[in-house]
């Protein structure tokens, strides 16, 4: 039996990682955009809101982030990232703000 050449599998290993979690990733990215969180918050740069790689090292350690920044998300805050409000954003149920925060936290 012939051996399976070993760039075949890295390959074949990148393209099973990119099937299992690109839906995610692409899911929430629209999600983002389709809820427009992204007039306020990009990945990289400060907008009117943090970047969600800032976000993302604040609360890489913290095991209660999804809950905590999905209920901000929903409720609204002042003050966690200086004076400008984060309104209430109604438009989202609960399993989207989680799946965003999910989202958010990746861009480590």
């Amino acid at each position: 039996m012939k051996a399976f050449p070993m760039h075949h599998l890295r390959l074949a290993t990148v393209l099973l990682y990119a099937l299992v979690l690109s839906p995610d990733a692409f899911a929430s990215a629209e999600l983002a955009r389709s809820k427009n969180c992204v007039a306020c918050h990009s990945a990289e740069r400060r907008m009117i809101g943090p970047p969600y790689t800032a976000i993302a090292a604040r609360y890489a350690d913290d095991s209660a982030a999804v809950r905590v920044l999905s209920e901000r998300i929903l409720q609204g805050t002042t003050g966690n990232w200086g004076q400008m409000p984060m309104p209430p954003q109604a438009n989202l149920s609960q399993e989207e703000a989680e799946a965003l925060v999910r989202w958010i936290l990746s861009h480590r």
